[in-house]
């Protein structure tokens, strides 16, 4: 069986639980409404008023004048996270981390252990409440898809389970939009084809679904089915490392959009660095506003884990290789694959000197953000885009652990 365990309002839980002065009043942490940033995240008093994460600020002001607006800690918010994985590795080893505040746990193996999947999701609650005194919700069914929409359902604190003989009692009733990959074009199609839950589309033959989907028609009619075979693969095991991230608007700015490459290269960077690893091949992952997605890769001639390599490689491939189209961007992502250990990747006899010299300045950067925070050095052109959260409020503690 499979967890997915999704703290409640993450960002925002943290600050009440830190300031106790802010429970029960709507807590918007993100961007300031004088400036450009988002919403990332709104704590249940702040969603009665419409907010919502990767809202523009200034939009959040005005549907909650009286709302409390606080720059995000990610640094601090990295460390609670890493207590609540510590959680999570006591009951299994398989944890695979989907973002600071969710994760998938195979618990398959735990039973003898720790007894069911659903007492084993009871406990981690149950410690996360205690020791931490935060809120998580929690999905348990046979596979990650289901899991991850049972933790959804009757948040907060939620506890759903989905059992392997009832998939589509659980399934058939719920809007065809809860489906991975059913957005606003796709979910116009279901429209203008009556279809409006999961039962409806499961009762549709899959050659219709491939005459309007192409092959995500068959992706859709395995959902719809319960079909999920997807591991739960922990980090260490992963055959690549990537970051990716949907925005609440569209991106249409390009400097803007090559700014969120290198931030997104800068995780991906940090992560590999963080597990000795270095990677041959880069991945650039776009969606567009219709929910089109292409991906591109580039090999490179060395196995790296230098983000401004990463970074380059990424942005050449966003100028040089996407359709001639009108850029109203969704996703981005960035990701590094073809992982090696350092000490297995054969060393050139005459190393190149510039990626000798941007790797060091990378682990010297690592060293500093480790022990001064992740706001204590930036790249110029991050300062371009809309992510805030690399500057917390004055005092915070500094110390960030990248997804």
């Amino acid at each position: 069986m499979i967890l997915h365990v999704d703290m409640d309002a993450f960002y925002a839980s943290v600050e009440e639980r830190d300031r106790p002065d802010l429970a029960g009043k709507p807590v918007i942490v993100g961007g300031t409404p004088e400036g450009r940033g988002v919403v990332a995240a709104a704590s249940y008093a702040a969603r009665r008023f419409g907010v919502h994460s990767a809202m523009p600020a200034v939009t959040a002001r005005r549907l909650c004048p009286h709302g409390v607006f606080l720059r995000p800690r990610m640094d601090h918010y990295a460390e609670v996270s890493d207590q609540i994985r510590s959680v999570f590795g006591k009951y299994t080893p398989l944890v695979e981390p989907l973002s600071l505040d969710e994760a998938f746990l195979d618990v398959t193996g735990s039973a003898p252990l720790f007894g069911s999947a659903v007492r084993i999701a009871v406990a981690i609650k149950q410690e996360i409440r205690d020791s931490l005194r935060l809120i998580a919700s929690v999905g348990v069914a046979p596979n990650k898809f289901l899991a991850k929409i049972a933790s959804d359902l009757k948040k907060p604190d939620a506890l759903v389970v989905v059992e392997a003989a009832h998939v589509q009692e659980f399934l058939d009733p719920l809007p065809v939009g809860r489906l991975w990959g059913v957005g606003k074009v796709t979910g116009g199609v279901f429209e203008r084809l009556g279809i409006q839950t999961i039962g409806q589309l499961r009762q549709v033959p899959v050659e219709l679904l491939r005459q309007h989907f192409g092959s995500n028609g068959d992706h859709l009619w395995q959902l719809s089915r319960g079909i999920d075979d997807r591991p739960v693969v922990p980090e260490q095991a992963a055959k690549s490392i990537s970051h990716e991230t949907t925005f609440a608007q569209d991106l249409r700015d390009r400097e803007v959009m090559r700014a969120w490459l290198l931030e997104l290269s800068e995780q991906v960077g940090s992560r590999l660095r963080r597990h000795g690893l270095k990677g041959r091949t880069v991945q650039l992952k776009v969606r567009f506003e219709d929910f089109h997605t292409i991906t591109r890769a580039q090999t490179l001639p060395h196995a790296t884990d230098v983000t401004d390599e990463i970074w380059q490689t990424a942005a050449r491939m966003f100028a040089e290789r996407l359709p001639a189209r009108r850029l109203h961007i969704r996703l981005l992502g960035v990701g590094v694959s073809g992982l090696d250990q350092p000490k297995l990747v054969q060393q050139s006899l005459f190393p190149d000197e510039e990626h000798e010299r941007q790797s060091r300045l990378d682990h010297v950067a690592d060293q500093i953000k480790d022990r001064f925070g992740q706001a204590s050095l930036q790249r110029g052109l991050g300062m371009l885009h809309q992510v805030e959260h690399r500057t917390g409020p004055p005092g915070a503690d500094r110390n960030q652990y990248g997804k």
